[in-house]
């Protein structure tokens, strides 16, 4: 459980840190991955950032999830969700040999996706948060080992 608060920190403060250069990509990257869920945590109404392990969901592995970046801003995610993939405009594009950080948001700015990915251990966190402008907005975080 440390490990993954210090995991969302770190995705925090890499956030909050890329923020003041939003668009970084470093090398030219085509890869994909093969993902197993292994938790996910929902805050909404019903759960305050309850964690609900894989085994408990009805929710499917991610078995063609790409990541294709190319010098000096070009980062397309297919794979993810249907939004990441189809969205060409990112907000912040953070791609090195350690990480790919990205995050997009809906033309009214009331629905954001995020992720981030290690590649060197495999480890991705995705984060939706939907309802942004309001006071109960909700968040899905899902926590994924990706090989």
């Amino acid at each position: 459980m440390i490990k993954y608060f210090l995991y969302i920190s770190l995705v925090l403060l890499t956030f909050n840190l890329s923020f003041a250069k939003n668009i970084d990509i470093q090398e030219d990257i085509k890869i994909g991955f093969v993902c197993e869920l292994e938790k996910k945590i929902l805050k909404n109404l019903e759960y305050n950032y309850k964690t609900f392990l894989a085994k408990d969901l009805n929710e499917k592995n991610l078995d063609q999830f790409e990541i294709d970046a190319k010098k000096p801003e070009k980062l397309l995610i297919n794979g993810l969700s249907m939004f990441l993939s189809k969205n060409k405009k990112f907000d912040v594009k953070v791609v090195n040999k350690d990480i790919v950080l990205f995050k997009a948001f809906d033309e009214e700015k009331n629905y954001s996706e995020s992720g981030i990915i290690n590649r060197q251990s495999g480890e991705l966190v995705h984060e939706i948060t939907r309802n942004l402008k309001s006071d109960n907005f909700e968040k899905d975080i899902s926590f994924y080992t990706c090989s």
